[in-house]
């Protein structure tokens, strides 16, 4: 059987770590490396997991924080992230049933 991985993204950690806490202080030293990224962009890359991360940046990244990759990205068996659920009939629990109830409206004095 193959064993799934995964991984877990740290960049957020790493920067506070160094005293960097605005996404918009990695701005001007990817700049200076030749990256040009917008200001949402590096939100994403700091706030989100990325799926996609050419290596340009990653070792940019590296740099900048004077990190490594492996404190930048850890990698774990992809069932330690999330797992899935069952509900009492067998099947899985998916986004239908984490929707919120309706709200009942009523009058007092009725």
């Amino acid at each position: 059987m193959v064993r799934k991985l995964d991984y877990r993204w740290h960049l957020r950690q790493v920067m506070a770590d160094r005293d960097m806490f605005a996404t918009t202080d990695l701005i001007p030293p990817l700049l200076a490396r030749g990256i040009r990224l917008s200001s949402s962009q590096v939100y994403r890359l700091v706030v989100d997991r990325p799926e996609r991360l050419s290596l340009k940046i990653l070792m940019a990244l590296c740099d900048i924080l004077d990190c490594s990759m492996t404190e930048l990205i850890e990698p774990v068996a992809a069932g330690a992230l999330a797992r899935k659920t069952k509900t009492a009939g067998g099947t899985e629990a998916g986004v239908g049933d984490l929707r919120p109830k309706r709200a009942r409206i009523t009058v007092a004095g009725r």
